[in-house]
């Protein structure tokens, strides 16, 4: 009888043992030898993710790993996406990560004035996935892929990446501006071609107002707006391509878009302006300027008069000529 007391306390002992060495597992930290991004696929069983972690030396003890979800349960919480372990985590920490979906998050920046197809395009660059892609999503968001309602910004992502997802967000980030900024779609659409030709004019934030304001005096005593990135955006448009050099030929060429050849706005905008040209659209500085000439700086020197305005183009002349090394 003594014997048999003695062996039962054995295993009882051997059992506490082994659930506190279960317990000292769970909770020992371990980190790979160096940082590891691991991509959970959708759909992968507990006993596939276990492997997945073993093999990239984020856990040890694949087994325990999944004995302990089925355990508490979480064996169908396990969530999907790119995961990276760098820091000392124990299984119980790796686990709560994935059920918390505590994926890598993944940045992208629209630079102001780009295009649809140039956003598209650099987008595909960035995420690794193919321009058909991107064109399809914004397909099926914008059917006749209107331009100039995305808003150039900063946006954050996870992997696998989806398309429509991030290309929604940045048309609802200019949709919630625009209704701050007017009050209906013929005055939203009507700012997105003012903002769309001031992002294209100037890069200073201080210039903004100004261009809006000239934009707006010129249409107000029906003058020709003579803009050259519209002109620009109209060869390519009916061209495919535009060299990269504007010639006193290309602003006799009418298209749609030339305001040279054709007074008012052009009938869509010309590029993805960003919040503070959309901003500038809506509020325009209280200035009579009428036109604007660079400086030589990276700013333009804006004037009132026709007078003022030829002056300041023989300033800019003479300093371009000294940059030739031309008397």
């Amino acid at each position: 009888m003594r014997m048999l007391l003695l062996a039962v306390a054995g295993l009882l002992l051997a059992g506490l043992a082994g659930a506190g060495w279960l317990y000292m597992k769970l909770d020992e930290a371990l980190a790979p030898p160096a940082p590891v991004e691991v991509n959970i696929p959708r759909g992968a069983s507990s006993s596939a993710i276990a492997q997945m972690l073993a093999e990239r030396h984020v856990i040890d003890a694949p087994l325990l790993f999944r004995l302990y979800v089925r355990w508490t349960g979480e064996a169908g919480a396990l969530r999907s996406g790119y995961y990276r372990f760098a820091d000392p985590a124990s299984l119980r920490d790796v686990v709560g990560r994935l059920t918390a979906g505590d994926v890598m998050h993944f940045q992208v920046t629209i630079p102001e004035g780009l295009r649809n197809d140039e956003i598209l395009a650099l987008l595909a660059g960035r995420t690794g996935l193919s321009l058909s892609l991107w064109q399809d999503a914004l397909q099926a968001l914008l059917p006749d892929a209107a331009e100039g309602r995305l808003l150039p910004e900063t946006y954050q992502y996870t992997k696998p990446v989806d398309p429509k997802r991030l290309l929604r967000a940045m048309l609802v980030a200019q949709r919630q501006l625009l209704l701050e900024l007017a009050d209906s779609d013929a005055e939203r659409q009507r700012l997105r071609i003012i903002a769309s030709i001031i992002e294209k004019e100037t890069a200073l934030a201080e210039e903004r107002p100004l261009v809006s304001a000239v934009i707006y005096n010129r249409l107000k005593r029906h003058m020709p707006l003579q803009m050259d990135p519209t002109v620009i955006y109209g060869i390519w448009k009916t061209q495919g391509s535009f060299s990269g050099n504007i010639h006193k030929r290309d602003l006799l060429r009418d298209t749609p878009w030339n305001t040279y050849t054709r007074r008012g706005l052009p009938p869509t905008p010309i590029g993805n302006p960003g919040a503070a040209s959309l901003r500038a659209a809506a509020r325009p500085a209280d200035v009579d300027y009428l036109y604007f000439v660079a400086d030589g700086t990276g700013g333009h020197l804006f004037a009132s008069t026709l007078a003022e305005h030829q002056a300041n183009v023989r300033r800019w002349v003479r300093i371009e000529r000294q940059r030739r090394g031309r008397p």
